[in-house]
């Protein structure tokens, strides 16, 4: 099977030992986003709107990259460490998507990295 690592200057630079995003064949997974703005290295968590934005901007920069949209998007994975603000977060993810969304899950969590409130990842398929 072909694998090929995904990279972009305009998503954040990976923050451990993986890739912004894996083609393994036709499919294309993408690691989880974190609200950090590329261009600033910084977090853009003002609000909870802000950093679910900035996750979304972040994987579309990364979809961009292979070359695909959010129409290609299949399965999302949604980490979040309040599930009482989901409503919130769902009101802009929903804003990316027009029809056919993709398979999704949410999962409360404890903590995540850099201690933001969201992180996504998404799978595609060309």
């Amino acid at each position: 099977m072909e694998k090929k690592i995904i990279t972009t200057a305009n998503a954040p630079a990976p923050i451990g030992p993986y890739n912004q995003a894996v083609f393994a064949g036709d499919t294309l997974y993408i690691s989880g986003q974190i609200p950090i703005d590329p261009l600033t290295g910084e977090l853009n968590n003002a609000t909870l709107q802000d950093e679910t934005h900035q996750c979304m901007k972040n994987l579309q920069a990364i979809l961009t990259e292979a070359g695909l949209h959010f129409s290609n998007v299949i399965k999302t994975t949604i980490f979040i460490t309040d599930m009482k603000r989901f409503a919130e977060i769902n009101e802009v993810y929903g804003q990316y998507f027009t029809d056919n969304f993709p398979a999704r899950e949410t999962v409360q969590v404890s903590a995540l990295p850099k201690f933001v409130n969201v992180e996504i990842s998404m799978i595609a398929v060309r």
